[in-house]
């Protein structure tokens, strides 16, 4: 079994890293999943959670464990922001339709306290790419009957309280740990060992 871990299109690598060596898989970026082994687990974090479905029919995943993820409509297909938010993100584009890197949305208190230190922040931050609003007004494909592949759903704390209910209306397995947005980076141990729990759960 090969898990592809899959970070945020707002973030990178760095965010999954350490749970991915823990169960010795790879990170990969939306843009750069592609066809491989057979026998693969796609694990997708935040807004990544939009492309999964698409994603995983591709790959003929097993399972898709989705990390304080956001989760796709009934399709055909799925718009990557929520119109009040998109608002939010317009308030913060430059003028070329840049937006800002990620952290540098939210106030220093709120991204302080995501990151288990300093070290492991600068790794994440010189990472980030700065997306360009239009990202955010684009739809993606959303193939049919994607909820009833095996998947299951992985919260930190209560944020994605919506989306939480919606996995346990499926009958997906629900895990929620207390933490923040980035708490794979806090505990990765216990972050590693709740997606292999699920990955079980969800192929029952």
């Amino acid at each position: 079994m090969t898990y592809l871990l899959v970070p945020s299109p707002l973030l990178g690598p760095a965010t999954w890293a350490p749970v991915a060596e823990l169960l010795g898989g790879r990170v990969v970026t939306v843009d750069a999943v592609e066809p491989g082994p057979a026998d693969v687990v796609l694990v997708v974090h935040s807004n990544a959670g939009l492309h999964a479905p698409l994603l995983a029919s591709r790959l003929g995943a097993r399972a898709t464990v989705y990390v304080d993820a956001a989760l796709a409509g009934d399709g055909p297909d799925t718009g990557l922001a929520p119109p009040r938010f998109l608002d939010f993100l317009t308030g913060l584009a430059d003028d070329d339709g840049l937006l800002p890197p990620w952290t540098h949305w939210w106030s220093e208190d709120d991204v302080r306290d995501l990151f288990p230190d300093p070290s492991t922040r600068a790794r994440v931050e010189a990472e980030q790419p700065r997306l360009p609003l239009s990202y955010f007004s684009s739809r993606v494909e959303v193939p049919p009957g994607w909820a009833d592949r095996p998947s299951a759903y992985l919260a930190f704390g209560e944020t994605y309280a919506d989306e939480i209910a919606t996995a346990r209306g499926r009958g997906w397995p629900v895990t929620v740990l207390r933490g923040r947005h980035l708490h794979q980076l806090v505990d990765p141990d216990e972050v590693a060992a709740a997606i292999t729990d699920l990955v079980d759960r969800a192929g029952r």
